[in-house]
């Protein structure tokens, strides 16, 4: 069984990253940056402090120590643990992987930080946002940044997908520590 997926995974990795152009390449590898993303979390943080006023710093503390959690999972209870190769690692089929900028990444894989990452946080804000039209936002741009991962050469999408997974678990635990927070007569008393 284990086999058929793995071979489901890698037809399904080669299929995607072999649908590239050089418009596209530079394209992806721009959202697949962190430094780029600083003005979208500039902006959240913004609209929570907007939002929340002095919770906002609760918000704010949990987003961070969300992203490291999450961060920190995805290596080391993950990819160091399953120590599955990369894509652009794996010599069966390197040759037929489509890099951009010969940037290939750490040897494992699985699960994908920036999946997990983004889908932490998407999750979460979510929750606290409580407005679709920001959830489908925030939802839509983690399933593109995850996906330029495969796009880039660098996960196969069981990674993603694993990593998607934690994310979200990750921040349905975090958004219920915030209802914790929240509902607490610390906070209850200072409202």
């Amino acid at each position: 069984m284990i086999e058929f997926l793995n071979e489901l995974d890698t037809g399904l990795f080669l299929f995607l990253n072999s649908l590239h152009s050089p418009f596209w390449d530079k394209v992806m590898f721009f959202i697949s940056g962190r430094i780029e993303w600083v003005p979208l979390y500039v902006i959240l943080a913004a609209w929570v402090i907007y939002k929340f006023r002095w919770r906002s710093i609760a918000v704010i503390i949990l987003v961070t120590l969300l992203i490291i959690a999450s961060d920190q999972t995805s290596v080391h209870l993950f990819k160091e643990v399953f120590r599955r190769l990369r894509p652009c690692k794996n010599e069966e089929i390197q040759a037929l992987v489509h890099l951009v900028n010969n940037h290939c990444g750490g040897k494992y894989g699985f699960v994908s930080s920036h999946a997990a990452n983004t889908f932490a946080l998407a999750t979460f804000l979510s929750f606290v946002f409580k407005n679709r039209i920001f959830s489908w936002f925030i939802f839509i741009w983690a399933a593109v940044v995850s996906y330029s991962r495969i796009y880039l050469g660098v996960h196969y999408p069981g990674d993603v997908i694993g990593g998607l997974l934690l994310g979200i678990g990750l921040g349905v635990l975090f958004y219920w520590l915030y209802n914790r927070i929240m509902t607490s007569r610390v906070f209850q008393n200072l409202s």
